[in-house]
């Protein structure tokens, strides 16, 4: 049976210790959703903060980055490549992002993170239009790498529909 990694033998929270893995390629991706209106949607491009979709990816790379300073247990991880994309579709922005390291230890809470803070980036772009925007459907898509192998989130239940070109 599996157990959680981070508590010692007393109960505590702690990091674990990977000194003792080995380095290896190790990747992760995860997705989001931002539910908006149509008339939020259609004032994207016109917002005088900038660029919704482009400040939202940058905030997400920069965040993936940090993790480490925002999630007690995670490890500073050398990061080799982050990709986080940003997609208008019909009911609002879908946002999925891509972390490799070649570390000791994985990259899901750093796609997970960089997902998260682009989708809250969108809202506070978007916010004074709307304070009922929605953030959606955080989640882990697939990872490889490391001891416990490969994982891919089985269907997709999302709620998104692709904008019409």
């Amino acid at each position: 049976m599996k157990k959680l990694s981070h508590y010692d033998a007393a109960g505590r929270a702690a990091m674990v210790d990977v000194s003792e893995k080995t380095p290896s390629k190790r990747q992760a991706s995860a997705s989001g959703f931002v539910a908006m209106s149509r008339e939020v949607l259609k004032a994207l491009p016109r917002n005088p903060k900038g660029n919704p979709l482009e400040v939202a990816r940058m905030a997400g790379i920069m965040a993936a980055k940090r993790t480490s300073e925002l999630i007690p247990m995670c490890h500073p991880v050398p990061i080799t490549h982050i990709d986080v994309t940003t997609e208008l579709c019909e009911n609002g922005v879908a946002i999925a992002s891509t972390v490799t390291t070649t570390a000791a230890t994985g990259v899901e809470m750093e796609a997970l993170v960089a997902v998260s803070i682009a989708a809250l980036t969108v809202y506070d772009m978007c916010k004074a239009l709307d304070k009922g925007i929605e953030i959606r459907e955080v989640v882990l898509q697939h990872k490889s790498g490391g001891k416990s192998g490969e994982y891919s989130r089985p269907g997709n239940s999302s709620g998104r529909k692709r904008a019409q070109k």
